[in-house]
């Protein structure tokens, strides 16, 4: 059973990421019924902006949001969309 909902990502985000301009978190899993793998969990799509993501690669951005994550990902997240900026991006 999949116990991951868009607030408990958002509240991963804000502890482990803070502070934050902005911070969305759309679950797009009615989007993907009836694909391969979709019911093994959810479909997360994260918009952030924050300080911290100033001076770091999209890559080094996508590991920061995995890492804050990596408790809840397990938990039934089966894919994840990252828009990771910093505010001179948004």
């Amino acid at each position: 059973m999949n116990g991951v909902t868009e607030e408990l990502i958002a509240a991963t985000l804000r502890a482990t990421l803070a502070p934050m301009q902005s911070l969305q978190v759309i679950n797009e899993s009615h989007l993907h019924a009836g694909h391969a793998g979709a019911g093994e969990g959810s479909h997360f799509r994260v918009k952030l902006v924050s300080e911290q993501l100033t001076g770091l690669s999209r890559v080094a951005r996508h590991r920061l949001v995995y890492d804050a994550l990596r408790e809840v990902i397990p938990q039934g997240v089966h894919a994840l969309a990252i828009e990771a900026r910093c505010p001179a991006e948004a």
